[in-house]
């Protein structure tokens, strides 16, 4: 109980002082997390609203395999970018590999079905009589898009959210594609997982601290928006 104790007020200790070497790790988890989010939050609510609104050959099956996708293990992404990246692949010129610009393109490929199929459900699950009402009403399609999208707001938040916690609590893409480089690379899970082995139950104990908070604080910031938009 005493090593528990003694490594829970060390790593308040390393919270409260700024550690260098902590900053350097928080800083990189929300940089690649934030990225990745965003290019996943600029092609998958497009993407998603575009499904759910028209009717074309094989949208079940592509909503199917949207929802599968969400639940795709990271270390499978992990591999699949890795077999590109890596020498022998057919991106390896580029030397993205055990990069931050890699892990972000792993973490985008995991948002990606999250954020677009929280959005087909999110548009799909507004009232259908919006659509004819608004046409009674004279709004064109761009006025139409614009009503529900903003209907569908909170659940769009919601899709963001869920996309940006998946990536920024994600350890199998940032191991295989960023190599966890001291410095660089090293993000909050991997960080976690490297002290935890060493026996530095300390700064472990920080990292994760701060990635609840994190993840505690986007989720009352989405509740208290809620709130105040009803």
């Amino acid at each position: 109980m005493e090593y528990v104790l003694d490594g829970i007020k060390e790593a308040l200790r390393i919270i409260a002082t700024f550690d260098r070497e902590f900053l350097q790790i928080v800083s990189v988890s929300l940089r690649t997390a934030g990225a990745s989010t965003l290019l996943a939050t600029l092609t998958g609510v497009p993407f998603g609203v575009l499904v759910a609104l028209k009717t074309f050959p094989g949208r079940r099956a592509l909503i199917m395999v949207l929802n599968t996708l969400m639940s795709l293990p990271t270390v499978v992404i992990g591999l699949l970018v890795y077999s590109f990246l890596s020498g022998h692949g057919p991106l390896g010129r580029l030397g993205l590999l055990y990069s931050v610009t890699a892990m972000v393109v792993g973490q985008f490929i995991l948002a990606f079905p999250i954020v677009a199929g929280l959005t087909v459900s999110a548009v799909q699950g507004l009232d259908g009589r919006i659509h004819p009402t608004l046409a009674s009403l004279g709004a064109d399609s761009h006025q139409s898009l614009r009503m529900f999208l903003n209907e569908a707001r909170f659940g769009l938040c919601g899709a963001i959210v869920a996309g940006f916690g998946r990536v920024f609590s994600e350890i199998g893409v940032s191991m295989m594609l960023g190599g966890n480089i001291k410095g660089y690379t090293r993000n909050i899970t991997t960080a976690m997982a490297l002290e935890t082995s060493k026996g530095e139950f300390a700064m472990g104990l920080a990292l994760g601290i701060i990635l609840l908070a994190v993840a505690l604080a986007i989720n009352v910031l989405f509740g208290l928006l809620q709130r105040k938009a009803k």
